[in-house]
């Protein structure tokens, strides 16, 4: 329950951004970027840029993924997607 509350958590901060008008490649998207891959790292296996990429669009072309995510608000798991690639490329 706790790693739930705190990836809600990591979820909602992107919904925050997006609803802010923070753009994918922004300061504050690539932190929770990383933010999001540190806990990938610390409680799933190690996240490498690499591998976050493939998770980035797995997001977008799994409708199951994007489901989930965007219970932050509409277009959460979309917007991840693109910070992850701004990030990672």
């Amino acid at each position: 329950a706790v790693l739930t509350g705190e990836m809600e958590a990591i979820f909602a901060a992107f919904s925050q951004l997006m609803a802010e008008g923070a753009t994918p490649d922004s300061p504050e998207a690539a932190a929770t970027v990383q933010r999001w891959q540190d806990f990938i790292t610390a409680h799933y296996y190690p996240c490498t840029d690499e591998i976050l990429a493939s998770l980035g669009e797995m997001y977008t072309a799994d409708p199951r993924f994007a489901e989930s995510m965007d219970k932050a608000g509409a277009g959460t798991a979309a917007f991840v997607a693109r910070c992850i690639a701004a990030k990672t490329r």
